[in-house]
């Protein structure tokens, strides 16, 4: 195990926090704890941010350099007017290390850096991304799987990841779980952090409610483990019903002993529902990963906002312009986030207390006609509106490279298959537990929201709503439309809700858009995979959304001091222990089973944990891990050509090679794994795949117009070349061996 390492990485954080610290104490001056939480996220961003804008020019150590001195001087600058709460970050600094060392263990037994059947999901897109950007010269890097183009997939998180490789001086085969563990440390913390916060302005157990914030966050999971726990239990009679309502048969034969951490992300029919831990567990340094921090930070910005007085109009302002390169690193971390800071700031600006007009100059302000009823509803969420589209028009300004270099033709389908109760209910339903009794709580408060007999029309109102959606087939709306409803209503009628409600309401709004629009995807057309791509970044947005409000709205519910009047404080208690017990039992089951099982397991290629994530190669793929190896010692990035196209496996003995060595070392290949479809469409992908296979098994005078159109410098033949092509080019007069190890052979271009 390398725990120098460890600990250089967890010393590196924690110093990048402590330098933003006065920054982050200015953005969040209200917070309990001085923005302490956030120190790390916002340090971080601001290196990512910084350092993309320099890389346009020279990226690499003056990116690095040049972010980190904005960082200092920008603290350095904001400390006289900032209070620094060291204690604060102590605690915070806690709760990051914790975090950090947790998952640096889940990946010490776990590290390879692999395609299936060692490994799952995309980790050899994510590691090929940290390797080209170590090597680029400036943004954007050369695609590893598109010899001779720029990547055209979102890649600031991994650029991030590649600074913080070579601010530490380390191995890149260490640094990708060394980064991993960092990005999760980061949204814990800032999950505690923000739960803390809003909890200390309700006058709520804070420290409650920000442990229960990064427990939902980190490490709470979604209900299928308990849903199969349950069925498992239930007598013989009831199973049959149970599997109807969740629609999945193989509920009927699960046993404990059949657990995989696997099924929890596969619930909803056609879908992905991954939750935190349950990425972190898989393992993929992946963007709808390491973009949460950064979310959560657009929130923490919108929720200093909310706390800001309506009279520090400068102050707000401030507040507002530092969501805007905020949300612009979100753009170039994960597109998918993009939208989702855009409604952030439309829903902050819509029900914060402050009205919106005071954004404007007073001059312009005092011409608004002042309104009341619908029309100052309307008043204020059209100028919630144009705040949000210009922050976002700013967002996009300043990432505009990223823009131009990666235009995608991808329209947006609607009314896509829907979602079925059963499967919502087990996805969503540890959340709902918490939310459902705590907007009905704050409704039913007597005149504090609305006369009786309207609030009667409210709750008559809704449940219409549920039953007419749930008979049009729409589960979704009939499970999350009334629930959106009351927060809006609450919200706007100030009912002793806050910021808390503002989250639920945005995952609201975001579950329900997902069951009548996506992002259409050519490969998933006409199937039912249609939306598989939608919903799996969306929903791990709003995990990351309702797990603050859910750690402040259990908080609140545990707290004696908020019973209703009607209740007695001690009954309102006990009420309030039930249902933690049952919401942190049923979300908490799944890392009952999941981590412990991760630990049974050996890493392969190791006698003891490691961080090394290609120790399996030398193991595995032996000669290939060698011929790799020399590869990756080549002075620049190369362009070579291996077979074409790379995907999930690598079975050298099928053919499928999973584009290994320029997915492990960084170098170009001729054209890689399938994705390239997606990113460049299918003639330039068809042309390239022919071309491959031309280059293999083509004439020798086709195969030299091909070696010179891609410059390839080295042509790699090995178990799945071999596989797959009827090879010729070995034949050719201008290769020479350069490196070999038993059937694997690298062959130089001579010019």
């Amino acid at each position: 195990m390398e725990y120098g390492l460890v600990a250089l990485w967890l010393v590196m954080y924690l110093a990048v926090g402590l330098a933003a610290l006065p920054l982050s104490g200015a953005l969040f001056s209200r917070f309990h704890d001085g923005g302490a939480a956030f120190a790390i996220p916002v340090g971080l961003a601001t290196v990512a941010v910084v350092g993309y804008l320099v890389g346009q020019v020279a990226f690499g150590w003056p990116a690095l350099l040049v972010a980190l001195a904005v960082l200092v001087l920008a603290s350095a600058f904001l400390r006289d007017y900032a209070e620094v709460d060291e204690r604060a970050f102590a605690e915070a600094a806690a709760v990051f290390a914790v975090a950090f060392c947790f998952v640096v263990a889940i990946r010490s037994v776990s590290p390879a850096i692999a395609p299936l059947p060692l490994s799952t999901g995309e980790k050899f897109l994510d590691f090929g991304l940290l390797r080209t950007l170590l090597q680029a010269g400036a943004l954007p890097p050369e695609d590893m799987w598109f010899a001779g183009e720029s990547v055209r997939y979102y890649y600031g998180g991994h650029m991030l990841a590649a600074l913080l490789t070579l601010f530490t001086g380390t191995a890149p085969r260490f640094a990708y779980n060394l980064a991993l563990a960092g990005f999760y440390a980061s949204l814990v913390t800032g999950a505690y952090g923000l739960a803390g916060a809003i909890a200390a302005n309700h006058d709520a157990p804070r420290r409650l409610a920000a442990g229960l914030g990064a427990f939902f966050v980190g490490v709470a999971g979604n209900l299928e483990t308990t849903g199969r726990m349950l069925v498992w239990l239930l007598p013989d009679s009831a199973v049959v019903a149970a599997t109807d309502i969740a629609a999945d048969s193989d509920l009927l034969s699960w046993t404990p002993g059949d657990f995989s951490y696997w099924n929890s992300s596969r619930v909803i029919d056609g879908t992905i529902n991954e939750f935190p831990l349950f990425a972190w567990l898989n393992g993929d340094l992946h963007a709808h990963m390491m973009s949460t921090p950064f979310l959560l930070l657009v929130v923490a910005l919108c929720y200093s906002y909310w706390r800001t007085p309506e009279t520090e109009r400068t102050r707000r302002r401030l507040r507002l312009a530092a969501v805007v390169p905020v949300a612009g690193l979100l753009a170039i971390v994960n597109t998918w986030s993009f939208p989702t800071a855009g409604g952030l700031v439309l829903l902050t600006v819509a029900f914060a207390p402050a009205d919106p007009a005071t954004l404007l100059p007073s001059p312009v302000a005092a011409r608004l006609p002042t309104r009341s009823g619908l029309a100052e509803e309307f008043r204020r969420d059209g100028l919630a509106l144009a705040v949000a589209v210009v922050a976002l028009l700013l967002a996009g300004l300043l990432v505009l490279p990223f823009w131009l270099g990666s235009a995608s033709s991808r329209g947006v389908g609607l009314f896509p298959p829907r979602s079925g109760l059963g499967p919502l209910l087990l996805v969503h339903g540890g959340f709902l537990l918490v939310f459902a009794p705590y907007l009905a709580g704050r409704l039913s408060k007597p005149f504090e929201v609305l006369p009786t007999d309207r609030t009667v029309a409210v709750v008559v109102g809704a449940a219409l709503l549920a039953l007419g959606a749930w008979l049009a087939g729409f589960a979704a709306l009939a499970l999350f439309g009334p629930l959106l409803a009351v927060a809006w209503l609450l919200l706007r009628r100030r009912a002793d809700v806050g910021f808390e409600t503002l989250l639920m309401l945005a995952g609201f709004g975001l579950v329900l858009i997902v069951e009548f629009a996506h992002v259409v995807e050519p490969q998933y057309q006409g199937s039912n995979l249609e939306r598989l791509n939608t919903v799996f970044k969306t929903y791990m947005q709003v995990w990351v959304l309702w797990g603050p409000a859910a750690g402040v709205a259990l908080a609140r519910l545990l707290d004696p001091t908020e019973a209703l009047p009607s209740v007695d404080s001690s009954a309102w208690r006990t009420a309030g222990v039930a249902v933690a017990c049952v919401v942190l039992l049923t979300t908490g089951l799944y890392a009952g089973f999941a981590v412990p099982a991760h630990f049974e397991g050996e890493p392969v290629g190791a006698e003891s944990p490691t961080l090394d994530g290609t120790a399996y190669t030398h193991a595995v793929f032996p000669e290939e891990a060698e011929a790799i190896a020399w590869l990756d010692a080549r002075e620049g990035q190369p362009t070579i050509v291996t077979a074409a196209p790379g995907g999930y496996w690598w079975r050298p003995e099928e053919g499928d090679g999973a584009s290994a060595p320029a997915s492990l070392t960084g170098n170009p290949t001729v054209l890689g794994w399938f994705h390239e479809e997606q990113y460049r469409g299918e003639a330039a992908y068809e042309k390239r795949l022919g071309d491959v296979t031309t280059i293999y098994e083509g004439s020798t005078d086709e195969q030299t117009e091909l070696l010179d159109r891609y410059e390839v410098e080295y042509v790699y033949v090995g178990p799945a070349e071999r596989a797959r092509y009827d090879v010729t080019i070995e034949e050719h007069p201008a290769l020479e061996v350069a490196f070999q190890r038993g059937d694997v052979v690298v062959y130089e271009v001579r010019r």
